[in-house]
């Protein structure tokens, strides 16, 4: 089933999607302080083009841990790529969501669109993954966190 969302989402409009995702990228890269933007729209740009069986979550809840994108300059990250590009990002998706609603059988569509227009308004510090291990790496999260609660009494 997952394959033929994928088939279904790349023919109706995932394509042009991604298309944008990486010409975000190239305007990224030629700006040369854009490079680690860069980089981000183009792992982006693949996840829009099959986004059906992963999703987009926060590097520190896969990894345990803090890096360079999830802290401070991260945040400062997601601030500067907002102004530039990812609202333009984020109402093509939106757009595109509206469009998948008008229909029943869009329902699906719309909502990946969604999920990656929250995606194109704050995506540093964030990494894609299966649903499998996303879902692996909540629990984990929630376990360390039941952990740090029951140290605590």
């Amino acid at each position: 089933m997952r394959f033929l969302a994928n088939v279904l989402w790349f023919l109706l409009g995932g394509l042009m999607m991604a298309l944008s995702w990486w010409f975000a990228g190239i305007l990224a890269f030629l700006s040369i302080v854009g490079i680690p933007w860069a980089r981000s729209c183009f792992v982006i740009g693949q996840f829009a083009l099959f986004p059906f069986g992963k999703e987009a979550i926060n590097r520190k809840d896969l990894n345990q841990r803090d890096d360079l994108g999830t802290g401070l300059l991260g945040s400062i990250g997601n601030v500067v790529w907002f102004v530039f590009a990812g609202v333009w990002i984020a109402l093509g998706h939106l757009g595109s969501a509206l469009l998948c609603f008008a229909t029943i059988i869009g329902i699906p569509f719309g909502i990946q669109h969604l999920k990656l227009a929250g995606l194109a308004l704050a995506p540093v510090g964030k990494t894609v993954v299966t649903n499998d291990i996303a879902e692996a790496a909540r629990v984990m999260g929630r376990a360390r966190a039941m952990a740090g609660v029951r140290g605590r009494f």
